[in-house]
């Protein structure tokens, strides 16, 4: 309804004012929805994008299944101002950000996230020797931008908790603001900081291991 609404406002600006070039241009800009396609021509990308975030194949699909539907729930939204795949992708990621908040309202998520994370400090906060970080070399450097590296960080990620794997998509994914990551995970700004210093530190001790067998 509000596409053929605004399809009316350009056509009257046409016959009004006489901007043919300027109507054509806006009309060029117009996107229109074909749900019977959605499937076929944007479900593997959907699924890549939710799976990199909440690694784990059944949770991904599931959100984008959640996205389809409400998508088509919500379909006289749609003004036609972005593509529909741009659309269905802030659906999903509106979606994502849903679990991350639903996860993080679950008291034993934190519980194990805390225990997970113990052997890096002790019990006054200060590093354990065994677990203080190696500097990275060049080596290191310059495989940052290669598939094995990736490889490895993929790796990596697995192995932390669905919280912190939460804030790391946030964060360096979403690239969504300190702020609003606390606001949406319900999480004090200290504790957010603390988990993310601790995530870099997981995730750099992972990578020292698999790169060097530390």
């Amino acid at each position: 309804m509000q596409i053929r609404f605004l399809h009316f406002n350009i056509v009257h600006n046409y016959f009004t004012f006489g901007k043919k070039k300027e109507i054509q241009k806006e009309l060029d800009h117009i996107h229109s929805l074909n749900p019977n396609f959605w499937v076929a021509n944007y479900s593997d990308e959907l699924f890549g994008f939710a799976f990199i975030r909440v690694n784990d194949e059944e949770t991904a699909r599931d959100l984008i299944q959640d996205t389809f539907l409400s998508a088509l729930r919500n379909q006289e939204s749609f003004k036609g101002e972005i593509s529909e795949k741009n659309w269905l992708y802030l659906i999903l990621k509106n979606k994502v950000i849903d679990h991350y908040r639903k996860n993080a309202k679950t008291p034993l998520k934190r519980i194990y996230d805390q225990q997970s994370e113990d052997e890096f400090f002790d019990e006054s906060g200060h590093w354990k020797k065994e677990s203080l970080p190696n500097p990275f070399n060049q080596a290191v450097n310059n495989q940052q931008h290669s598939f094995e590296f990736y490889e490895i960080l993929e790796k990596c990620k697995r192995k932390l908790s669905e919280l912190q794997l939460n804030l790391f998509s946030m964060k360096f994914l979403d690239e969504i603001e300190s702020e609003e990551i606390c606001k949406e995970l319900d999480i004090s700004s200290s504790n957010y900081w603390v988990l993310i210093h601790r995530i870099k530190l997981k995730i750099r001790k992972c990578i020292e291991k698999l790169l060097y067998g530390k």
